[in-house]
């Protein structure tokens, strides 16, 4: 990392040279909390409680926290880069508030994702299961994305064989022990989807004869490609709540197929948005009947409303409470 980027966090040390001939600058000194602190107030940040900023950085710690007020530097207008100071109106107060509601997005978006993991995953364990309990340990039975070959000389389907035999192995489940001493530890299908996490849940749909791939997709509104896509793409959107990645102002570069559906048709330009990755969350609550979609819509009515990071941020449109994906 080099220029006013690398410097943001502490003065800078010497330069080296790299083997080929470029230039970095040293790895910046250390610094206490209180040092920490006092960077940010010659920087502009306004800080109320120099003590109580001390204590956040030192749970959240710095880097973490700089994606919150990173939208409150001041940018060059000649070349976009971001300077070492902020903006006018700049406080702590607003980067813990701005964390605070990105805290409870990840926990919203683990509660409301959970809801439609289980919903696939019942409904592929109970279809594949109508053609064949076993199926899913055999390639020839799926669809023809489980034989094709990836970069390397192992089709997809036995990679993801192999996802799935470790997570069998590290399970603890009764249901497991079970089948261990009483089948052999093969599961059918509407037992094995129990051990699989979102990602493989995923690749298994995309292998799915094309059959199955409908009858889960038809009631989601949804035609086969278009759930593979967002299956994807909610995983991802998984993945950020699970690691405690900052998600408010993200920008998401998987984005998903649409249908036609008017209700999507306002957020078909905000899929690279949380905005338009929540309306996602919103619609299959709405199209399975698996909650009334308020939680999220109570979530955004909760965020930190300022001039300077602006609800805009998500991808929220001003009309948002009024789209019918966000009407109770």
């Amino acid at each position: 990392m080099t220029g006013s980027a690398a410097r943001f966090g502490g003065s800078p040390g010497p330069v080296f040279a790299l083997d080929k001939g470029e230039r970095v600058e040293q790895m910046k000194l250390f610094k206490t909390y209180k040092e920490q602190v006092e960077l940010l107030g010659q920087r502009g940040m306004q800080i109320d409680n120099s003590e109580h900023a001390e204590k956040l950085l030192a749970q959240l710690n710095y880097y973490r926290l700089s994606g919150y007020w990173y939208p409150m530097r001041r940018f060059s207008p000649q070349n976009g880069i971001a300077q070492d100071e902020f903006v006018d109106g700049a406080s702590f107060d607003l980067v813990v508030a701005l964390y605070d509601f990105d805290e409870r997005l990840r926990h919203s978006v683990f509660i409301e994702l959970d809801r439609v993991e289980l919903a696939i995953r019942t409904r592929l364990g109970h279809e594949l299961g109508r053609l064949d309990p076993l199926i899913y340990l055999d390639p020839q039975r799926l669809g023809a994305r489980a034989s094709q070959r990836g970069k390397g000389e192992r089709t997809v389907h036995e990679v993801w064989i192999g996802k799935y035999q470790s997570a069998l192995k590290a399970s603890k489940e009764d249901f497991v022990a079970h089948h261990n001493s009483k089948y052999g530890g093969t599961l059918p299908i509407w037992a094995a989807v129990e051990v699989m996490d979102w990602g493989m849940l995923s690749y298994l749909y995309g292998m799915s004869p094309n059959i199955v791939r409908k009858r889960i997709a038809e009631p989601c509104g949804l035609t086969g490609p278009q759930l593979e896509s967002w299956l994807k793409s909610l995983n991802i959107l998984r993945n950020y709540a699970a690691h405690h990645a900052r998600m408010f102002n993200r920008v998401y570069d998987i984005k998903p197929k649409l249908n036609n559906d008017p209700k999507l048709t306002p957020v078909a330009n905000r899929m690279n948005r949380v905005f338009g990755q929540l309306s996602m969350i919103q619609y299959l609550h709405h199209q399975l009947g698996l909650s009334q979609g308020d939680r999220l819509t109570r979530l955004f009515n909760t965020y930190p409303h300022n001039p300077i990071v602006p609800l805009s941020r998500t991808g929220a449109p001003e009309n948002w409470q009024e789209l019918a994906l966000w009407v109770p």
